[in-house]
């Protein structure tokens, strides 16, 4: 069959996974929140990644929210997903059903737990590739993999037409710059940053756009940000930068490094989208540390 191919600019939100409970989907949330981003102009949706808490959800609840999503959806948007797992027939198996459900793309990052070398990495993706039929988008995040994309095995990977670009979370702007020079060999290929706060930068080493967290809360924002690098226009830019940047303070609050996730989530629901239940072992932002969040919303004009 012909491969699948998907040109991917602009802003992409990870999405969070709204919960009503512990395994159970926030499904008016989750509605809420789907036609929240869309309104907001973005380009796509990435379900089951980072800032969706992918791997401490079941496997029963990651079938349900990409079927749900992809309900709701209908359609309007490119939907990716996630599909990473410590095993390798469930990452098959999920991106298997992710094409049933009509996902335009997956979304694949280094295994986690045992880290791989570059050549068992490069085996890996190749077997995960030929085992599915819809186009990958490989992500570098090692922050919490413990194992980088090489770009050398990168190199190597972009002779696959299946795989069409990577999003990386890596924060290492010298990395990133790195992997736009693969557009040379892949001129078709996506290159997305993960880290809000670098969108601009990332634009000017030739990047296509971001699949940035704080997109949940505040679309409109980064997908404005982005038109506005895309058409030079600097006053826009600078404007948008300005909020996006003040934004980054949400991130700060608490003290464990699951804050990045329960802040997302609390601002989500101050603002009426969704409830802020994180998944297991994480627990939700107390009252001063939400109204922490509702004070730098406040500030910039998003509550």
């Amino acid at each position: 069959m012909p491969t699948p191919t998907l040109s991917l600019r602009g802003i992409v939100p990870p999405l969070i996974t709204p919960l009503s409970d512990y395994d159970q989907l926030d499904d008016a949330g989750l509605e809420r929140l789907l036609t929240h981003v869309i309104d907001g102009g973005v380009s796509g949706v990435f379900l089951l990644g980072t800032t969706g808490e992918a791997p401490s959800l079941s496997y029963r609840l990651r079938r349900e929210l990409i079927q749900r999503a992809m309900r709701i959806i209908n359609g309007r948007i490119p939907v990716l997903v996630g599909i990473t797992d410590t095993a390798f027939v469930e990452t098959v198996e999920l991106a298997r059903h992710a094409q049933e459900c009509g996902a335009r793309a997956l979304v694949l990052t280094t295994p986690y737990y045992f880290p791989a070398g570059q050549t068992e990495l490069l085996g890996y993706v190749r077997k995960v590739v030929d085992s599915v039929d819809l186009p990958v988008v490989l992500y570098n995040m090692p922050q919490l993999t413990k194992v980088w994309f090489e770009i050398e095995t990168l190199q190597r990977l972009a002779e696959s037409d299946r795989i069409i670009g990577v999003k990386d979370s890596s924060g290492d702007l010298k990395y990133f710059k790195r992997l736009c020079e693969l557009k040379s060999v892949r001129p078709d290929w996506s290159v997305l940053i993960g880290p809000e706060a670098l969108l601009a930068e990332a634009h000017a080493l030739g990047g296509d756009g971001g699949v940035n967290g704080g997109a949940n809360v505040a679309p409109t924002l980064f997908v404005d940000c982005y038109r506005a690098l895309q058409s030079g226009d600097e006053q826009e830019r600078a404007r948008c930068q300005a909020k996006i940047l003040a934004f980054q303070s949400i991130y700060e609050i608490g003290k464990y490094a699951s804050r990045h996730i329960k802040a997302t989530k609390s601002a989500a629901s101050l603002i009426g989208i969704c409830n802020d239940l994180p998944a297991l072992p994480f627990n939700r932002f107390l009252p001063p540390e939400r109204e922490k969040v509702a004070a730098i919303l406040r500030d910039i004009g998003l509550l």
